[in-house]
Order: structure tokens, then C-alpha cells, then sequence
């Protein structure tokens, strides 16, 4: 696979790229978001995943990717040293796909990006049936993937519809957060459990429905459906 890595410091980026090749993969190293943004161009971009730290010389990193999302659909993980949950939900808004934050074991950073690279396979969810599911003015068009609220269609990553897409499919039914985790992020790993729950906080912001799922302390997630 190849990989994008925007990374300022030469040492840290040297050491990482050494990593990544032992596991496979083929590195590429930009050193500022501008690098970045040439290496993905549509006549050049062949990346399966690209790894955004976000202190970047030329460019705040949060803005580099929302332009990142603008041209590709490539999945992005961010570095930050920020472990506050806005800071990461202000990430995936920006279309970002997951996070890991500094310092990092380099086995979680592995299995980040294994896990997100997975998405370029159209709807990992394995939802039957080619039609919508309808929850009130919520609409999930599954063939599509696009979500719309009171008919305003609502950008949503890979990883956001999916889940979505598992809580819709079986309105009221408690889902257990390792189901989830194994059924969206295709994973038994227990560090994915901050990222899921991250991704619910993410949806009841985009979709402005905060009631929509609701947490069932100790057991997982459930999607109560709207009336209107």
C-alpha cells in the first residue's frame, strides 16, 4: 500500500517511513501541507491512506485537511498531541476518517491504518436491500451512501455512515460496543473504543439530533427513532 506521510521533522518522519516499509508499505514524505496537496493530485494520487500530522510549518493542519477531502476521497488519519474531544470531532467534521494522539504506540498506529484502509470497500456495513431507510426526517440512502435530515443532505465520512447505517438498520436494538466495533472498524482491537466513541459524538453534532443514539452505559448504543 502506499502511504502519504505530511510530516515537518525529518528525523521523526525517517524513523516512521523505516516502520511502515518493515509492514509494507510504500512511503511518501511531504514536508508541509503544500507538498502534500501536489502529491495528491488526480493524475498522481495512488495513496491508500494518508497520515496528516497536524503542526505543519506552512499550514494549520486542520486546514490542510479539509483540502485533502476536497480532492480525494483517500482516507486520512491525524497526528495531534490535542486529546480533547472537540479537537477530534473538529477533525472528522473536516472530513478526517481518525486520529491518533501523541505519543503513540506504533502498533495502534498500525492498526489505525489497517483498519481505515478498509475503506475504499463500498459499504462495509453489508446492509441488504437497495432501497432508503426513512427515521422521521432522517433519510439513509444505502446504494448511495448519502444521509439527508428534513431533506438537507449531511456530509458524513466512511466511517460515520457505517455506523449509522448498523444503529438504523435495527431501530431500537442495544448494540454492543465490541459488535460494533467489529462490524464497522472490522477490528477486535479495544483501543478502536475511543474512536467509536468519538464517531457517535461526531454524528449527533453533523446531524443535529443528539437524541438520535442514545448510549446504554456498560452495554453499547442504540438508535431511537424519531417520530418526526
Amino acid at each position: 500500500m502506499r502511504l502519504l506521510l505530511v510530516e515537518d521533522d525529518n528525523h521523526v518522519a525517517a524513523a516512521l517511513s523505516a516502520v511502515l516499509a518493515r509492514h509494507g508499505f510504500e512511503v511518501t514524505h511531504a514536508r508541509s501541507g503544500e507538498e502534500a496537496l501536489r502529491a495528491l493530485v488526480p493524475e498522481c494520487d495512488g495513496f491508500g491512506v494518508v497520515l496528516l500530522d497536524l503542526g505543519l510549518p506552512d499550514q494549520d493542519g486542520y486546514e490542510v485537511c479539509g483540502k485533502i477531502r476536497k480532492r480525494t476521497s483517500t482516507p486520512v488519519i491525524m497526528v495531534t498531541a490535542r486529546s480533547d474531544v472537540r479537537s477530534r470531532i473538529h477533525g472528522l467534521n473536516l472530513g478526517a476518517d481518525d486520529y491518533v494522539v501523541k505519543p503513540y504506540d506504533t502498533g495502534e498506529l498500525l492498526a489505525r491504518i489497517h483498519a481505515v484502509s478498509r475503506r475504499s470497500v463500498p459499504d462495509e456495513t453489508g446492509a441488504a436491500g437497495d432501497g432508503a431507510l426513512r427515521l422521521g426526517q432522517l433519510r439513509i440512502e444505502l446504494p448511495t451512501r448519502q444521509v439527508s435530515v428534513g431533506g438537507s443532505v449531511v456530509q458524513l465520512t466512511r466511517k460515520e455512515f457505517d455506523l449509522l447505517a448498523l444503529l438504523a438498520q435495527r431501530p431500537g436494538v442495544v448494540f454492543r460496543r465490541e459488535q460494533i466495533i467489529s462490524e464497522v472498524w472490522r477490528t477486535s482491537w479495544e483501543g478502536t473504543g475511543r474512536t467509536l466513541e468519538v464517531h457517535v459524538a461526531s454524528l449527533r453534532s453533523k446531524l443535529r439530533m443528539p437524541a438520535l443514539i442514545e448510549t446504554v452505559r456498560g452495554v453499547g448504543y442504540r438508535l431511537v427513532a424519531p417520530t418526526s
